[in-house]
Parts: structure tokens; sequence; C-alpha cells
């Protein structure tokens, strides 16, 4: 099992995103809205008033500007192969700036999940 986290910069994209995962074999997804110190210190050069430390009121304020943080666990390699090549399909090479940031990281053990591999 793998855990996929995926930071993903233009949330107008989000639901395309997500069919494109639904495709790859994702049965699932939690979504967040995040966002990162780079666009802190945009906010910072366009707001004087901003603070270096902002809580999350101050960050819901730049909700427009909040990036999506999507993460998922899937049962194997080709699968994130597919969700990566989906990935890719809709917001461009990950190897350009400002498509995103995508983390495979292995899951040795995952509780609470039911897999398809487990007898019902």
């Amino acid at each position: 099992m793998f855990f996929i986290l995926f930071v993903l910069n233009d949330m107008s994209l989000c639901d395309e995103l997500l069919y494109a995962w639904e495709d790859a074999g994702v049965k699932g997804v939690t979504i967040l809205a995040s966002t990162g110190l780079g666009r802190i210190r945009q906010n910072l050069a366009l707001q004087e008033d901003f603070p270096i430390f902002p809580s999350l009121t101050n960050i819901s304020d730049f909700s427009e500007n909040l990036s999506r943080t999507l993460f998922t666990i899937v049962e194997n390699q080709e699968t994130v192969d597919q969700l990566l090549k989906n990935t890719e399909k809709v917001v461009g090479s990950l190897q350009k700036p400002n498509t995103g940031i995508l983390i495979v990281l292995p899951a040795v053990n995952v509780y609470g999940l039911k897999s398809s591999h487990m007898e019902e």
C-alpha cells in the first residue's frame, strides 16, 4: 500500500483531478484547503498588515489563494503509476513550476481502511 499526498496549486482543477484519480482506481480522497510559505510571502508583498505567522483566521481571509492538498491510500504500484499519469493529464508535467507536488510513500500499516483483499 502507498500513501499519496498531492498539493494542487490551481484549485479550479480540483474536480477534474478527482475524476481522473477515480479513473485511476482511487477509492476515496481527503481534501484540505492549504497554503504554503511562498503564498504567505506573496500576500505579505501585497498586504503590509499580514502577519509573518498567520492564524487560521488570517489564512481563511485569503481563501481564494489557497491550494488544495489531497491525500489517499492506494493498494499497488500500478494504481500509483496510473494516478501519476492521470494527474499530469490534468495539471501538466509536474516538472513545470506551479503545477503541484506529488509525494508517494510506502504505507507499512494502515488501520481503519477496508482493503479489497480483505474477506467480507
